[in-house]
C-alpha cells in the first residue's frame, strides 16, 4: 500500500511558494491521477476552496480513487446549518461527478467551538448516516486546535502540517493520542510548500532570519548526497501512526519524482531542524513577513 495521497489544490490553484507551473492543465490532472493509481496511490485530496480542483477531478474522473474533501468557513449569521451543508456538499459532490466521498474535512474547525458548532457537527453526522461521507473530520493548523475540540467531538480523520521543522504533531503526543483513539492521521506540508526544496540562493529574503536553519539543512544534505525531497518524504513515513501524507505535484514528472524518492530508505537519522517560531512553521504568517 503507497502511504501518500495525491492533494490536488493545484488542480484549482496556482499553488505554492516554489511553484513556478502554474494551474495543472486538465490533460496534466489526467496524466498525473493515472501515474498515481497505476502507483497505488488510493486517496486524493481536495477542498471547496481550492478554485475549480473539484471541477477538474469530475472532469478527468476520479474511479478507483478514496476523495477527501472539506468544507469552507461557515459564513457569518448563517442560521440554516444543515441546509447550507447539505448545500455545499451537494455542489461539490456535483462538481466532483460522484455521490458519495471517503471523507469530509471542516477547513475551519474553531467553527465547532463557537454557537452553530453543535449543528454543524450534527450535519456531518447525518451525511454519515446517509452513507454520502464515510469518514468526518477536520484540517488543522496547529495541534493546540484539538485541546479544545477533542473532548468535545468526535472525529474519524484529522489532517494536519508534519514536516522537518514543524514537529508539533508529534512532539505534543497528539499523533499518539490520535492513533490510539483510532483516528485516521494524514499530514500534509511535507515540503512546507516548497521552502524546503529551494535552493539555497532561491530561498525569498523574507526567510533570511532563518538563515543559519536553510545552512544547516543544505549542508545537511550535500554531506549525505541524499535529496531535499528525499528527506522530507522519510521523515513523516518514518512515523507509523501517520496513514497518509499528502502530498502536491506541479506536473507528472514531478509526480513521478515524488513517487521515487519515497522509496528512499535512510541509512542514518534524520536531522532534527524542529522549530517552534509559527511565523516560519505556518504559511499562514508569511504574507506578514
Amino acid at each position: 500500500m503507497n502511504r501518500l495521497a495525491l492533494g490536488t489544490a493545484q488542480f484549482g490553484l496556482p499553488y505554492g511558494i516554489a511553484n513556478q507551473a502554474g494551474q495543472v492543465t486538465r490533460q496534466q490532472a489526467k496524466a498525473m491521477l493515472t501515474l498515481a493509481s497505476t502507483n497505488g496511490i488510493d486517496t486524493l485530496d481536495t477542498a471547496i476552496a481550492y478554485g475549480d480542483s473539484e471541477a477538474c477531478l469530475g472532469a478527468v474522473g476520479t474511479d478507483g480513487f478514496k476523495l477527501v474533501t472539506k468544507l469552507p468557513a461557515l459564513p457569518d449569521g448563517c442560521l440554516e446549518v444543515s441546509a447550507w451543508v447539505r448545500q455545499q456538499v451537494a455542489a461539490s459532490m456535483l462538481r466532483l461527478g460522484v455521490s458519495a466521498v471517503y471523507g469530509l474535512l471542516l477547513h475551519r474547525p474553531d467553527q465547532l467551538l463557537g454557537p452553530s458548532g453543535a449543528a454543524l457537527y450534527q450535519a456531518l453526522q447525518v451525511l454519515k448516516d446517509n452513507g454520502q461521507v464515510q469518514k468526518v473530520g477536520i484540517s488543522i493548523y496547529s495541534p493546540s486546535e484539538l485541546r479544545a475540540l477533542m473532548p468535545q467531538y468526535h472525529f474519524d480523520l484529522v489532517q494536519a502540517p508534519f514536516n522537518l521543522l514543524d514537529r508539533r504533531l508529534y512532539s505534543t503526543g497528539w499523533m499518539q493520542r490520535l492513533h490510539d483513539a483510532g483516528v485516521e492521521v494524514h499530514t500534509r506540508s511535507a515540503f512546507l510548500q516548497g521552502l524546503l526544496l529551494m535552493a539555497l540562493g532561491d530561498i525569498p529574503a523574507k526567510f533570511a532570519p532563518w538563515s543559519d536553519l536553510w545552512h544547516r539543512w543544505h549542508r545537511w544534505l550535500a554531506d549525505r548526497n541524499v535529496s531535499a525531497v528525499q528527506a522530507c518524504l522519510a521523515f513523516p513515513l518514518s512515523f507509523p501512526e501517520i496513514d497518509r501524507l499528502v502530498v502536491g505535484a506541479d506536473s507528472p514528472s514531478q509526480l513521478a519524482q515524488i513517487m521515487n524518492a519515497a522509496n528512499w530508505q535512510p541509512t542514518s537519522d534524520l536531522p532534527d531542524f524542529q522549530c517552534e517560531d509559527e511565523n516560519l512553521i505556518n504559511p499562514a504568517h508569511w504574507t506578514t513577513l
